[in-house]
């Protein structure tokens, strides 16, 4: 069998490390505009996540598939498939919402931008 090279170690290491994991889903974390999210949501893609829970969060969880945490969010519908009459109102507003890629899923979240200090 192949030893694994440095680079693939790297890769193995980031994997089983959540604080590299976590930083990795902060910094694929981003604002978007739903319209540029309609191609996902076209494809069954797009989940929606509550804005009382944490995008980040609930993206790591998803990323550990972490079955236990999902299941209960989505039981409790903090965690759904985004809606067709949601996808509507976003369109017509012209929304732009949190999102980030969890392959295969597009997790997205209608949620403020944090008041900035004075």
């Amino acid at each position: 069998m192949n030893k694994p090279t440095p680079s693939d170690a790297w890769l193995a290491e980031e994997a089983e490390n959540p604080a590299l994991v976590r930083a990795k889903i902060v910094s694929e974390t981003a604002r978007i505009s739903w319209l540029e999210l309609q191609k996902f949501y076209a494809a069954g893609s797009v989940i929606s996540v509550a804005a009382e829970l944490d995008l980040i969060d609930v993206a790591f969880a998803f990323s550990r598939d972490d079955k236990q945490q999902v299941a209960q969010w989505l039981q409790s519908a903090q965690v759904v498939r985004t809606s067709e009459e949601q996808a509507q109102q976003w369109y017509q507003q012209q929304a732009e919402l949190w999102a980030v890629v969890i392959s295969p899923w597009v997790l997205v979240q209608d949620k403020p931008l944090p008041q900035q200090l004075n």
